[in-house]
């Protein structure tokens, strides 16, 4: 078993999800789980639907329903040339249904609502799909991830019941043994009560580690408009490099300082079995990509590169001057998580500490307030922090040249430095 997963960029359009189909006939000779996402920007679309709603714009939320049910039925005509097969009914019944007034009493919680209404788009995305390989193949099966994947009730960030999932998903493909083709939701599960949740944003990436983990697959590929991992992203580097094999371990750490690479939730699953995970070009499927796995022999041969923008660089000191201990650092970090921000680096002396940190805008006047009572407060903002993995010199000339320097911290493996242009 072998289990592909597809993003929206990779199911955008109808010569997207053609190109699907033609990628799944290079691997006739093996089972394939197919994992996607919502098509193109449907996630963000259905995330405006379920505003409008809430806000009770029922106006707009009408329109938002047409515009995206409108979208999929452009790409399903393009898809089949029978224009009387059952996914064009299967589509404008799902939007039909979101539409209708009968909807407009909604539950409280709005994630609970989040959940039903935004998972549509990847059902929706995997009935075309699954309705199109199936033209040309007869061995291919659409699995419900809302009733495979259990969860608790923490809807939006759901945690996997790994147990009872593992048992859903084999007695599924036990039951479908014919079957080599097997698609299925990215992001969504079930709780015990069977109401939809989500797995958080690039939760598509998780559930494709949850089928792989679940089946013992040989491998997971992440299907990408890109060639495989890359040691920068090009938007804030030339002259990127991609990594041909990094360890399981080298791409949780570029993930936890911002890469945006693989999620270490999609990860361990892969980590704890052994599978490894491909990031290949849909574009040009036949080239290698990048695979990671366990050995890190490979991982100090390229440097990586993290552009993390619009940072604060805040100086907390007592008013008192008193030394910062537990007591004081307690007291910070709980008034920084109040206004959710994120701490990507720290440091303290004696009478200071010192963080560079994600704030949103709106929030930085709330924090230096709340703040300023008991303590004396400097910041600057708007800076940069790269982090640079297996660095030498040259590496962090390379990128400081023409900066100003505002802190650097290094450690064996990775220098971070906050700097901002001279």
């Amino acid at each position: 078993m072998r289990v592909f997963k597809f993003g929206g960029a990779s199911v955008k359009d109808a010569a997207s999800v053609k190109n699907v189909g033609h990628i799944i006939t290079n691997f006739s000779d093996d089972k394939v789980v197919v994992v996607a996402s919502a098509m193109g920007k449907t996630t963000n679309a259905m995330e405006v639907i379920v505003d409008s709603l809430y806000n009770k714009d029922y106006d707009a939320f009408r329109a938002q329903v047409q515009e995206r049910k409108q979208f999929h039925l452009a790409i399903v005509d393009d898809l089949f040339e029978q224009k009387n097969h059952p996914i064009f009914d299967e589509v404008k019944n799902i939007f039909n249904n979101l539409g209708n007034p009968t909807h407009l009493p909604i539950a409280e919680n709005y994630d609970f609502e989040y959940d039903q209404i935004v998972s549509l788009g990847e059902l929706i995305s995997t009935k075309i799909i699954q309705a199109y390989i199936g033209l040309n193949r007869k061995d291919t099966v659409w699995m419900d991830a809302r009733q495979l994947v259990r969860t608790n009730n923490n809807y939006r960030y759901a945690d996997v019941k790994w147990d009872k999932t593992e048992s859903l998903i084999r007695d599924f493909v036990a039951k479908h043994s014919e079957k080599t083709v097997f698609v299925t939701q990215g992001f969504l599960g079930h709780t015990d009560e069977s109401f939809t949740t989500t797995l958080g944003r690039e939760g598509s990436d998780f559930t494709a580690g949850i089928f792989a983990y679940c089946l013992d697959a040989k491998d997971v590929t992440i299907w990408k408009d890109v060639p495989g991992m890359l040691n920068a992203d090009p938007k804030w580097f030339d002259n990127t490099v991609k990594l041909d094999m990094i360890s399981f371990k080298e791409a949780i750490e570029l993930s936890y300082y911002g890469a945006s690479v693989i999620h270490p939730k999609t990860l361990k699953p892969l980590q704890n079995k052994g599978i490894p995970l491909y990031v290949k070009s849909f574009v040009h499927p036949e080239n290698m990509g990048t695979v990671i796995q366990r050995s890190t022999e490979h991982d100090a041969l390229i440097p990586s590169f993290i552009f993390k923008m619009n940072q604060v660089l805040m100086s907390i000191t007592p008013k008192d001057f008193s030394f910062i201990a537990e007591e004081n650092l307690s007291d910070i970090f709980k008034r920084l998580a109040s206004e959710s921000a994120r701490i990507n680096v720290m440091q303290n002396s004696a009478l200071s500490f010192t963080a560079c940190m994600d704030i949103r805008p709106e929030s930085l006047p709330k924090i230096v307030e709340n703040l300023s009572a008991d303590y004396i407060i400097k910041y600057n903002n708007d800076l940069e922090l790269v982090t640079i993995r297996h660095y030498d010199q040259a590496t962090i000339d390379r990128v400081t040249t023409g900066k100003q320097i505002f802190m650097e911290q290094k450690t064996r493996q990775t220098v971070r430095i906050v700097m901002k242009n001279s």
